[in-house]
């Protein structure tokens, strides 16, 4: 559920700490997917989350003065080259974000509107161009677009910027040439006649990200799960990201838990889940248990459970036990450095972050009683970032291949 306006307070374990992300500097070496480097950590509570909800909005940014390679800092003085600059975008499910990144993780301000989904493939696009247009414009002087980042919603072929398979949340969406509609769209926008286009699924974006500047900054290996709309997974292992394949690693969201046997998965199978731990499973389980049929989404549910409702509040201690049994079981597989939770759920206080933890704790074996679970630390920018990390690591591929691709 993007926007949620509260602050997480998880009750974490005596580890879990989280990096300061502002404090990282992140390095953009071509071959280096992501930071070597260990950043510090710090016990802060997480950070107020950047509202999407605001049509601008209040980014992280760099405590570097200078205009690093690829900022939205432009020199609009006369005869000045026109500045050239590195665009990512969340692309989900309802709405659509976008902002400059430049290489050393610098965040410009962010644009949002709405994903017209019901429109098909191409409204999706171009909204998701139009967008791309208008963070561009806003930068002084005649600004070019130098290579696109896009975490898109669903299974991605990151080699072809394809989509594989969605659910129906984009309908029509599987096959759809992510990476070559944008560029035949912004083509007269593009600094080279082939634009640059990274594409990947928009949680392996989001983990980019806490990777790159984030709640994992330094980790060699990671596991993201973002639980809003849906439930999703992002793996990294040995500083790179997992794909698998067939694309599809880290789709969490469809490993079977106890308790969805009976409940649809939006994939259209029973028992995943999605069907039991994401945002809009809360309010329909709530409301098909007999909760108050006045209730209008997940939020609700949310607030009915801090004021004493106990079935608002057992449906999410249910959801939250269901994703973190579904963790326990991967960590198990993986034995992660570290374990990152975000999107709109991890927003909905202490009650289900408690209900997450305990889960998690009882199910793993006692080598990882210590594991570190953190909230994520970028908020609804987290992809955004990422996507642009995969732009910025597609320029370096080129620049070493000699621009063939």
């Amino acid at each position: 559920m993007p926007g949620w306006s509260r602050t997480v307070s998880p009750r974490c374990s005596r580890s879990c700490s989280r990096h300061a992300a502002a404090r990282a500097t992140p390095r953009a070496s071509g071959r280096s997917r992501w930071p070597r480097s260990a950043r510090g950590s710090s016990r802060r509570r997480p950070s107020r989350s950047p509202s999407s909800r605001s049509r601008t909005t209040s980014p992280r940014a760099s405590r570097r003065s200078r205009a690093p390679r690829g900022s939205c800092v432009a020199d609009a003085s006369p005869g000045a080259a026109a500045p050239t600059v590195v665009v990512g975008v969340d692309l989900g499910g309802t709405k659509t974000a976008a902002a400059t990144v430049a290489a050393d993780g610098t965040l410009g301000p962010v644009l949002a509107v709405p994903t017209p989904a019901a429109g098909g493939p191409d409204a999706v696009l171009d909204a998701v161009a139009g967008v791309v247009r208008e963070v561009v414009a806003a930068l002084p002087g005649a600004a070019r677009l130098r290579a696109l980042g896009v975490g898109a919603a669903g299974v991605v072929d990151v080699g072809r910027g394809v989509i594989v398979s969605a659910t129906d949340t984009l309908p029509g969406w599987p096959g759809t040439d992510v990476a070559g509609g944008l560029r035949r769209r912004l083509a007269d926008l593009a600094e080279v006649p082939d634009l640059p286009v990274f594409v990947e699924n928009d949680v392996d974006a989001h983990a980019a990200g806490e990777v790159w500047r984030g709640a994992a900054a330094g980790a060699r290996s990671a596991l993201l799960v973002a639980v809003g709309t849906g439930v999703g997974g992002a793996v990294v292992l040995d500083g790179h990201p997992l794909r698998g394949a067939h694309h599809v690693a880290g789709e969490l969201g469809h490993v079977p838990v106890p308790g969805a046997e009976l409940l649809r998965c939006p994939c259209g199978r029973t028992g995943h889940l999605e069907a039991i731990g994401a945002g809009p499973a809360v309010h329909r389980r709530y409301l098909a248990l007999g909760g108050d049929a006045t209730s209008p989404d997940t939020r609700d549910v949310v607030a009915r459970a801090d004021t004493g409702d106990e079935l608002a509040a057992s449906v999410v201690r249910d959801a939250a036990r269901a994703v973190g049994r579904a963790v326990a079981g991967v960590v198990t597989v993986l034995d992660p450095e570290v374990v990152v939770v975000g999107g709109g759920m991890a927003g909905a206080g202490d009650l289900w972050w408690s209900a997450l933890e305990e889960a998690l704790r009882a199910e793993v074996v006692d080598v990882l009683a210590d594991l570190p679970l953190r909230p994520a630390a970028l908020g609804n920018v987290a992809a955004v970032v990422g996507a642009a990390r995969g732009a910025w690591n597609l320029l370096d591929d080129r620049t070493t291949d000699g621009g063939a691709r």
